[in-house]
């Protein structure tokens, strides 16, 4: 792609459908070369059973310009579902044009992220233990194509309002790591008429936190996020981890930031 016949490739990966800032991985760029080798690992968290039926890996080599826009070289796609769980596959792939995208899927346009979250009843301490472990291709919330996340916990009903918890904030970046737990002191026959409701906000200085997406669990949830508390419930003193989506709908006047 450059006048010295030679090109500085690097590699960009997008999860289709869905928001292509929020999940979007690329490797380092190599310089003057036709034949790069790059021996990198690029990791997408908080991949579901659903998203391997439904998603296809986009993988596009591009050639980095200091001067002007980079040049798209070409690319190729893999659905996830020709993968096998902890099994390495090899693909060898021509590589072809700019294949369109497709903006019909409304649903994955509005795809918020995703979030790791442990849940623990403690016998000893009489208590849940919630871990905020992680989030995953969270929607972009600033100008600069990420957010600043951080993530709130809330027990309800809750009457006194004393069950809110916050993580600190991370910055820059859709993909957070957290690791902080969070202590609820309750009797084990109370948790079952409780509710954790789970979000995610994108700080701002001066003005309004952003909400990003939320997600409750409890006996009223359903699918993975009822499964869940039932998991937690059922095996006391164990600590049960599960990835859940974000959803866009703001969970209760409470959180309003």
């Amino acid at each position: 792609m450059d006048h010295n016949g030679l090109s500085d490739p690097y590699v960009k990966l997008h999860l289709l459908p869905g928001a292509s800032k929020a999940n979007k991985l690329r490797t380092k760029t190599l310089r003057n070369t036709l034949n790069p080798v790059w021996s990198e690992t690029l990791t997408y968290y908080g991949i579901t059973d659903e998203d391997m039926v439904r998603k296809t890996l986009r993988i596009s080599v591009c050639d980095e310009d200091k001067f002007r826009h980079n040049e798209f070289i070409g690319e190729t796609r893999i659905p996830l579902k020709k993968l096998k769980p902890n099994q390495t596959k090899n693909f060898y792939n021509c590589l072809e044009k700019q294949l369109p995208i497709d903006k019909t899927d409304d649903k994955s346009l509005e795809e918020r992220g995703r979030i790791m979250i442990s849940l623990k009843y403690s016998s000893q301490k009489s208590g849940l233990v919630v871990g905020i472990v992680r989030c995953a291709h969270l929607a972009a919330m600033d100008a600069n194509g990420f957010s600043d996340p951080y993530v709130k916990t809330y027990l309800k009903p809750d009457e006194n309002k004393k069950s809110k918890h916050k993580t600190a904030v991370k910055k820059k970046t859709l993909n957070p790591e957290f690791n902080e737990e969070f202590f609820y002191e309750i009797k084990y026959a109370e948790l079952s008429k409780k509710t954790l409701e789970v979000t995610v906000w994108d700080y701002d200085i001066g003005k309004s936190n952003d909400f990003i997406g939320g997600v409750s669990l409890g006996i009223n949830a359903n699918g993975e996020r009822l499964k869940h508390w039932f998991d937690c419930l059922k095996n006391k003193d164990k600590k049960i981890e599960r990835w859940h989506t974000l959803t866009n709908e703001l969970p209760g006047s409470v959180f309003s930031d």
